[in-house]
């Protein structure tokens, strides 16, 4: 039998013909960007715009997770404001930022383990189930503080090396976010590709029943979906105290419509049991470049949005035609 090179095993992956047209979308996006202001493409820009995608990338490998298995998660960008919220008020408090960080992503792993078990060991509607969380999560970030921003978490030795670690530190020339959502992205692209908790993400998407009756277990692989998605979402926020030096509860609003645009546009289907993570680092880098080059461009934040939304929409659209094999529309005879 005629044994394929690893470039083409690669290639006839299931979703890589999504990963490859988007990459090339990518490619004409910076091209254009670039023709209408020289300035996008200098080294300057490229820095922040790296860094600008850490955060996109981090929640749309949390949807990409959930979505891959049927499901979807409303509650990142309140997860994201939770952890945001949470670290910097025990940090103004006089908690150590290390350990603080740390009880704040245990914090919020409670939340994913939640949505997990209410998604399925209860099931209820992953919609329902999140946007419960959503509010709770929400609410646990105004409520940590009394209804109030923080103040700075401060400039001791301590504090300074937390916001040198989650924002303005550099390694190899590199922002230090950059390396933390790259070894991030390479662990969890290793469990869904490599290991057999990801091949039971990919089954469970796929056809539930079937998981089940070979095997599986789908509650036990529905709940690592979610832990590993508020997971992500709660060094998002840790981040986001680092770059602004406090608590915002404001933080992570929109973040849940960035996690899917990241994700569907990268190739991973709203349906279940298929995407892939390269896909979603191109749906990521996709989202930067539109949001940074229209920023170049001067067009108005609310053209973004509708410009993003409309990615969005016709992205799941064409997932939804091409899964179910085209249009079909019910006759009233």
């Amino acid at each position: 039998m005629e044994q394929r090179n690893p470039v083409m095993r690669l290639l006839a992956t299931r979703g890589m013909g999504q990963v490859v047209t988007v990459t090339l979308g990518l490619i004409v996006l910076c091209v254009v960007f670039s023709f209408l202001n020289p300035m996008f493409l200098s080294g300057r820009n490229i820095a922040n715009l790296s860094r600008q995608i850490v955060p996109i990338l981090l929640v749309g490998i949390s949807q990409s997770y959930v979505l891959i298995t049927g499901n979807i998660d409303l509650s990142i960008g309140s997860v994201l404001g939770m952890s945001c919220m949470t670290s910097a008020t025990l940090m103004t408090r006089g908690v150590n930022p290390w350990l603080a960080a740390i009880l704040t992503i245990l914090a919020c792993l409670v939340v994913g383990l939640l949505n997990g078990v209410l998604v399925a060991k209860c099931k209820l509607p992953p919609f329902i189930a999140t946007l419960g969380t959503m509010t709770i999560a929400r609410g646990i970030a105004q409520i940590v503080n009394n209804n109030y921003n923080t103040d700075s978490i401060g400039s001791g030795p301590a504090a300074m090396l937390f916001q040198s670690v989650f924002y303005y530190g550099r390694v190899l020339g590199l922002y230090s976010p950059v390396i933390i959502a790259f070894v991030l992205w390479v662990f969890f692209f290793f469990i869904l590709s490599w290991t057999r908790t990801g091949r039971h993400i990919y089954a469970v998407g796929s056809n539930i029943e079937a998981s089940r009756l070979s095997g599986v277990n789908v509650s036990r692989t529905v709940i690592v979906a979610y832990l590993v998605s508020a997971f992500c979402a709660s060094v998002v926020g840790l981040i986001t105290t680092a770059t602004s030096g406090m608590g915002s509860m404001d933080a992570g609003n929109m973040y849940e419509m960035y996690a899917v645009a990241a994700s569907v546009i990268g190739g991973v289907s709203t349906l279940g049991g298929q995407g892939l993570l390269l896909g979603t680092v191109i749906g990521a880098a996709i989202w930067g470049v539109l949001q940074n080059g229209l920023q170049f461009a001067g067009a108005p934040v609310a053209i973004r949005n509708i410009v993003i939304g409309a990615i969005v929409v016709i992205s799941v659209l064409m997932d939804v035609v091409i899964r179910t094999g085209g249009w079909k529309f019910k006759s009233k005879t």
